[in-house]
């Protein structure tokens, strides 16, 4: 069965949310100037809350390499995901397991890097699908994101066999996390 993440938590209520439904992984967008950014003190406070089972991935894009590895030493994130144009060497300086985000007009370079886990979106909270045929062939774990709902979810399992679903804006309602779609795209998984 797919693992799932819940990206862009941002309140206490998400994170009640989560623990009740028992999601594998939840996203903090933790580099300023996105909707769904939070502060490093909203995130402490935050991961405090969450379920220690539930592991707590940082989002960062572009963003300085000590910055983020204090986020790690702070225990508030477990897993940093790199969704801009960093490196592999960069991508090596992180004191955390990575997941490095590839987007369609650069999944040639997959085989450049050696994070823990890939993750295949169609851009930075799009909210939009992709050609999933375009989906390169790696050997590690891979998260699926952009534009997946429970609509569409049981077909990237069976076309994709993804290590993990990754969903943000499919489970919100006026820009906040939305308990019932939570609930709703964690079931169809489990059905899978």
């Amino acid at each position: 069965m797919a693992k799932i993440k819940i990206c862009g938590l941002r309140r206490e209520r998400d994170i009640d949310f989560v623990n009740e439904l028992k999601p594998d992984y939840i996203g903090f967008i933790l580099t300023d100037g996105f909707r769904r950014s939070i502060t490093m003190q909203t995130a402490a406070k935050l991961k405090k809350r969450l379920d220690p089972n539930i592991k707590a991935v940082g989002v960062f894009v572009n963003d300085d390499i000590c910055r983020i590895n204090e986020f790690v030493e702070k225990n508030i994130i477990d897993i940093v995901q790199l969704h801009g144009d960093e490196s592999p060497l960069y991508c090596e300086k992180i004191t955390a397991p990575v997941i490095k985000v590839f987007k369609p007009e650069n999944f040639s370079r997959v085989n450049e890097y050696n994070p823990d886990f890939y993750l295949f979106d169609s851009g930075t909270g799009t909210g939009k699908t992709f050609d999933w045929s375009a989906v390169p062939n790696v050997k590690k774990p891979f998260f699926i994101a952009g534009g997946l709902d429970f609509q569409n979810i049981p077909t990237a399992i069976k076309k994709l066999s993804p290590y993990c679903i990754d969903v943000s804006s499919s489970v919100e309602s006026g820009g906040y996390k939305d308990y019932n779609k939570i609930k709703q795209v964690m079931e169809c998984i489990k059905n899978e």
